[in-house]
């Protein structure tokens, strides 16, 4: 991967972590203030979502990874195998 697509994959996966940040910091204060449970709720509901996205992004980059590693490798199974527990680990 291009070391320039990297950083730009980086900057959009920080963004995403900043406002992520932002979100869970909002529903600690709705917590603290009791707000409803069906408020609260659709903010984690929202929040999942979020992580999971930033989870399919950093997999992304990733598999792009081991993809090109595995072309220059005799072992590509081994990049396989590991492609694949990353991505139990991340639809778990």
């Amino acid at each position: 991967m291009l070391d320039i697509e990297y950083d730009i994959s980086r900057k959009k996966i920080l963004m995403r972590l900043k406002r992520i940040e932002g979100q869970v910091r909002g529903v600690q204060r709705m917590v603290e203030e009791q707000a409803g449970c069906k408020e609260i709720l659709t903010q984690v509901a929202a929040i999942k979502s979020a992580m999971s996205q930033v989870g399919i992004m950093v997999f992304e980059n990733h598999a792009q990874d081991c993809i090109s590693r595995a072309m220059n490798e005799e072992n590509k199974e081994d990049s396989f195998k590991e492609m694949v527990d990353l991505m139990a680990k991340l639809i778990k």
